[in-house]
């Protein structure tokens, strides 16, 4: 039995061909989609997985209240880590690291490399899961200079990853450190991603302040005992700084890493349960969503083909099967052709990974060796099977044998509506998703677009390293006068990025209890005209304002905060009143760190070139960049000639601070053409299989005088109107999805009505495109062979 139901189903397959192709090329083509989407999803959710502690382990995190919103941030104390595992019993251990990383120049012979690395305590090896490929982790920073690398960075420096123990290597032309291990390359879907490590004692030792309760400069990791609660922990750390600097306005929790990457969003102190994780269940959903549109196209086409099956039906029925046996049968058909089409599923994940890896930044892999991925494709395609199959089964076994035989049509009605529901569904879903893609891409274009109040074009950032600081003023007066240049500054802190701050500030004016965070740059005083910040009142800084008493310059939200009148003459006086200074002049604000937010008010400090660590560089915009970076070049090689060039536009790190956004833009855009290409794909079957039906219905019309694009218009109707309740159906659930994911940015665009208009009338054109082949055929055949074949 099992043998002739396999013979019917090729048999059917055969002679369907072109709809067995719609059939099995679009399911193959959703679960292919759904495939990417799941490995994509499956790297998100495992990320920080390799590490075995990874329930135990948690960053230290700080809540600081201020008058308008809570800052939540993972600067810590240097002391802090040490005393944590001194004194509270539930702490296993502790790592300090340096925050960010840190770039420096590793020198080989005539070798010079950068590589990012970070300064840690040596627990970091037993904390994290480091395996070490050479050395271990016992003696690793056994020595003050040791240098734990990657085997990346091992073959970046030697041209090997295999016996470098032992080896030397000079770091910033300054000191010589050993190679004391190597440990393996971090995975991609790592929270922790460096190339070296050395002692953070040589970052604490050179680091003052680190030493100070009140300064926070530090990351804190902490490793929990088995079974402790880190809600008691929380309560211990709550105010655990406070006991050493009671002004201070932070209270410390632990914030664990099984939420670092997924669930780290943060509002009034509190996780809002977003982040990255709203992106995994907003294209989990679209993968679902392209499988069912997928699936309901074989609902739609195997219905549409009853006909055809019918007089098979009836003659089962005669010789005695039941309707249990043939629902088996055709959910059985239904999920042999899902299992085709996750053979060529298969083949298309395997062609286009390549580019989608490319598309989202990932190194993701089929991992058809891995048993969970079988059997997840596996469920996928049985999944598929049964909720294709389950109608047309219920529907086909239902037939009456009888009226079959006779000859006698089936009533088409309830089918018919089921079909168009179905169709209504895919293009509903269709529409939403072109929709939010237009939305999308309108919010990113918004913010990009946005007024900075500082020029980010054609600006370039270097690190001051070697000799830079110490000829500064040769080096920017060369760099004029190459004639490619036209200003250069010194700054402490990137312009985009979140800098120092602080909250013990007091003026004149300010309201008893007020708490307000300031940033506090500091810079040379060509920064404001190398940047484009205009000075609104008062006058630049100089070098003179480094000198007692100190002056600086603020921004324009800092002088309303300072109370009516003109700021300029104001002083502002540091925490406890130990140090005060002149405001001298007022500049425009500026948006910086978060860039859908409003900034805090910036304090500009006048600072020699020693203790700045950026150089700035303004292009003339009519010259070549290329030729203005060789320039540059050559000057630095002159007066820094140890250090290789290394440099950055700022207008590219704008755009990388988009990358969530845009990753979530481009598979928007990719994801909604497919699935409106799998829409149009059952669109199409439908519309041929409406063309055959009606064929001496055509002929008829024909002879009477009916005109080809009459006839057209008129096979083409039907569909045209469920496409047309689609977007009736689509634009308030588009928007209500939008207006929601909008309400999470503070600086947004509003939802304008012709983008409902557009996706409307673009779904029209596409399922017009789709339906006028079959339509026109159909209008311009000969009427004598259609009436012929009675």
């Amino acid at each position: 039995m099992i043998r002739n139901y396999i013979k019917t189903m090729w048999r059917s397959l055969t002679r369907n061909k072109g709809y067995s192709f719609l059939n099995i090329g679009g399911l193959a083509i959703g679960i292919a989609c759904a495939s990417l989407i799941f490995l994509w999803v499956e790297d998100e959710v495992n990320f920080d997985s390799v590490n075995t502690k990874k329930d135990r382990l948690y960053i230290v995190r700080e809540n600081q209240k201020y008058d308008t919103y809570v800052f939540t941030h993972s600067s810590t104390p240097g002391l802090m880590g040490p005393a944590m595992k001194a004194e509270l019993p539930g702490i296993a251990n502790t790592a300090r690291a340096s925050e960010g990383g840190t770039s420096l120049l590793f020198s080989k012979g005539d070798k010079s490399v950068f590589a990012s690395g970070k300064y840690a305590d040596p627990a970091i090896f037993s904390m994290f899961t480091l395996p070490f490929v050479e050395g271990n982790a016992v003696s690793a920073f056994s020595q003050l200079h040791s240098l734990v690398i990657t085997e990346k960075t091992a073959i970046k420096f030697f041209g090997t990853d295999k016996g470098v123990i032992g080896k030397s290597i000079r770091v910033d032309n300054k000191q010589d450190y050993t190679v004391s291990g190597v440990i393996k390359n971090f995975p991609a879907n790592s929270s922790l991603q460096v190339e070296w490590f050395m002692p953070y004692k040589i970052y604490f030792d050179q680091s003052p302040w680190l030493k100070e309760w009140g300064n926070q400069s530090t990351i804190t990791y902490a490793e929990l005992k088995p079974g402790v609660d880190p809600e008691t922990v929380n309560k211990q750390l709550y105010n655990y700084i406070q006991k050493r600097v009671p002004t201070t306005l932070g209270h410390s929790f632990l914030f664990s890493m099984n939420d670092w990457h997924l669930y780290d969003d943060f509002k009034d102190g509190k996780k809002t349960g977003g982040g990255q994780i709203e992106y995994v269940h907003l294209f989990t959903i679209i993968a679902w969503i392209i499988l069912f549109i997928a699936c309901i196209n074989f609902m739609n086409l195997a219905t549409a083909r009853s006909e055809k099956r019918a007089r098979e039906v009836g003659v089962r029925k005669v010789l005695g099967a039941g309707k249990k046996l043939l629902i088996f049968q055709f959910i059985g058909e239904a999920i042999f052709m899902a299992f085709i089409s996750a053979i060529f599923a298969v083949i298309i994940i395997m062609l286009v990974l390549p580019a989608f890896n490319i598309l989202v930044q990932k190194q993701l892999v089929p991992g058809f060796g891995n048993p969970y991925h079988l059997v997840a494709l596996l469920f996928i395609a049985i999944t598929c099977g049964i909720i294709a199959g389950s109608y047309p089964s219920l529907y086909l076994s239902s037939f009456n044998p009888v009226s079959v035989l006779k000859g006698i049509k089936m009533k088409d009605s309830g089918a018919s509506y089921i079909r168009k529901g179905l169709v209504v569904l895919q293009f509903t879903a269709s529409i939403v998703l072109i929709i939010s893609t237009i939305i999308v891409y309108q919010q990113i274009q918004h913010v990009k677009d946005r007024k900075l109040g500082f020029n980010k074009d054609n600006l370039v950032e270097m690190d001051l390293q070697g000799d830079m600081a110490k000829n500064y003023n040769p080096i920017k007066q060369e760099f004029l006068s190459t004639g490619y240049v036209s200003n250069v500054a010194l700054a402490d802190h990137g312009i985009i990025y979140n800098g120092n701050n602080t909250s013990g500030l007091t003026w004149a004016s300010k309201p008893a209890g007020s708490q307000v965070l300031v940033s506090q740059r500091y810079v040379t005083p060509e920064f404001m005209e190398t940047s484009g910040l205009k000075i609104l009142e008062g006058r630049n800084l100089t070098m003179a304002d480094t000198n007692t008493p100190l002056r600086m310059v603020i921004t324009e939200s800092m002088a309303k905060l300072m109370g009516k009148g003109s700021a300029v003459g104001k002083t502002v006086h540091g925490e406890g009143d130990t140090t005060s200074a002149i405001v001298v002049g007022v500049v425009n604000d500026y948006v910086y760190g978060d860039m859908y937010g409003k900034p805090d008010p910036v304090m500009f400090w006048s600072v020699p070139p020693r203790h700045a660590t950026i150089m700035y560089v303004r292009l003339k915009s009519q010259n070549d960049v290329e030729k203005s970076l060789a320039n540059l070049q050559a000057v630095l090689k002159k007066y820094n000639p140890a250090y290789p060039f290394d440099y950055r536009f700022v207008d590219d790190q704008f755009n990388q601070m988009f990358k969530s956004e845009m990753l979530v833009s481009k598979l928007s855009r990719v994801f909604a053409s497919l699935a409106i290409i799998i829409s149009c794909l059952g669109l199409f079957g439908l519309a041929a299989y409406t063309a055959e039906r009606r064929t001496k219905e055509i002929g008829i019309r024909k002879v009477l005088g009916a005109s080809v694009p009459g006839l057209a218009g008129l096979l083409s109707m039907e569909f045209l109107q469920l496409v047309v309740l689609s977007c009736l159906v689509a634009f308030p659930v588009a928007y209500w999805a939008m207006h929601n994911w909008l309400k999470t940015y503070q600086y947004r665009i509003a939802i304008n009505w012709w983008v409902f208009a557009l996706a409307g009338i673009a779904a029209v054109i596409i399922a017009i495109v789709t339906i006028s082949f079959q339509s026109i055929k159909a209008a311009m055949m000969n009427p004598v062979k259609s009436l012929r074949s009675e």
